[in-house]
C-alpha cells in the first residue's frame, strides 16, 4: 500500500493508521516537488518533522493496557496512531524527495539512532514502566502538541503540496491531542495534592527539553516558503501555556534548558541515553526478521 492512498481514497477502511478518514477536500493531493527546491533540504526537513511524530507515537503506544483507566488507554492510543499517520506520510515524502529506493518502513526501522532527526523532548522516557510517570506523559503531551499545532497551521500554507495537505488533516488532530492534554493537566493539579505534585513534577521533567523546540535550523532557513522558522512559533506557544497553567494554578519550571552537544541537539542527530533503548524495541522485529510481510 502506497502511504498517500488515505489521502484520496474515502471508500476503504484505510484510515486507521491516520486517524480518522480524511476529506474529500484532499482528494487528488499534488505529488510534485515544488520549483527551485533543493531535494536534500526538503528531505531533512520531512525527516524532522516525520521522526518527531513517529517516536512521540512510540512512546504513547507503550501506555497501551497501562492507562490510569480504559477511556484513557483507547485515548492515548488513537493519539498515537493520528501521529503515526502524519509520521508515515512525512517519511514516505522524504524518499520521495531524495530520490532512493525506499518507503516509509526503511526510514523508520533501518535508520541508526545518528539518523534520526527528532527533537529529544519527544523520545524521553515518561512511560509506564519502572520510572514512568503518567502526569509527565501528559505535560510533555501537552507542550508538544501546542508547538506542533502552531506549526502545523502555519504549514497549511506551505509550497510543498504534501506538507500542506498532511498539515491541513494534521490540525485537526492536533487540535484535539492539545485539549486532551489541558483537559488532564486541570484535573491532575485541581484534584488531590498528590496528583498535584505529580503534575508539577511532570512539567519539570521535560521542561529542560522546552527550548530544543523553538531552536531555528539552518535546513529551515533555506527552504523559504516550504518550511517554518521554529522561534517564530515561541510566542504562540507560550501564551497558550500560559493560559492552561493560571487556568491550573500552575507555575512554569524554574529548570535550565538541556545543553547540547557542541551545539547539536536531536535535529543533528545528537540524541539522549533513552532514544537507543526506543529504537530496539521499535526495531527489533523488522531487524530480526528483515524482508518479512505479514
Amino acid at each position: 500500500m502506497n502511504a498517500y492512498e488515505g489521502l484520496v481514497d474515502t471508500g476503504e477502511e484505510r484510515h486507521w493508521a491516520f486517524g480518522t478518514g480524511f476529506t474529500a477536500a484532499l482528494s487528488g493531493v499534488d505529488r510534485a516537488l515544488p520549483a527551485e527546491v533543493d531535494t536534500e533540504d526538503l528531505t531533512a526537513y520531512c525527516l524532522m518533522l516525520g521522526d518527531d511524530a513517529l517516536i512521540l507515537s512510540q512512546r504513547l503506544a507503550e501506555w497501551c493496557s497501562r492507562a490510569p483507566e480504559l477511556e484513557e488507554d483507547v485515548a492515548l492510543a488513537n493519539i498515537a496512531l493520528d501521529l503515526l499517520g502524519q509520521a508515515r506520510l512525512l517519511l514516505t515524502r522524504a524518499a520521495e524527495a531524495d530520490g532512493v529506493a525506499c518507503d516509509e518502513d526503511t526510514l523508520a526501522f533501518t535508520r541508526d539512532e545518528h539518523e534520526f532527526r527528532n527533537v529529544r523532548l519527544v523520545e524521553i522516557d515518561c512511560g509506564p514502566g519502572p520510572g514512568g510517570d503518567f502526569a509527565a506523559t501528559i505535560a510533555r503531551l501537552l507542550v508538544f502538541s501546542t508547538y506542533r499545532l502552531a506549526l502545523l497551521q502555519r504549514l497549511t500554507g506551505s509550497r510543498d503540496p504534501v506538507l500542506a495537505a498532511v498539515a491541513a488533516k494534521g490540525v485537526k488532530e492536533v487540535a484535539y491531542h492539545r485539549d486532551h492534554a489541558a483537559q488532564w493537566t486541570l484535573r491532575l493539579a485541581g484534584g488531590t495534592e498528590f496528583s498535584r505534585e505529580r503534575m508539577v513534577a511532570g512539567l519539570e521533567r521535560v521542561w529542560p527539553f522546552v527550548d530544543e523546540l523553538f531552536a531555528p535550523h539552518p535546513v529551515e532557513a533555506r527552504l523559504p516558503g516550504i518550511a517554518v522558522d521554529s522561534a517564530t512559533l515561541r510566542a504562540e506557544v507560550d501564551e497558550v501555556l500560559d493560559t492552561v497553567f493560571a487556568a491550573a494554578s500552575l507555575a512554569r519550571p524554574e529548570v535550565s534548558p538541556l545543553a547540547t552537544v557542541a551545539g547539536r541537539g536531536g535535529r543533528d542527530g545528537v540524541h539522549t541515553e533513552a532514544m537507543g533503548y526506543l529504537l530496539a524495541e521499535m526495531q527489533h522485529v523488522h531487524r530480526s526478521m528483515p524482508g518479512a510481510t505479514w
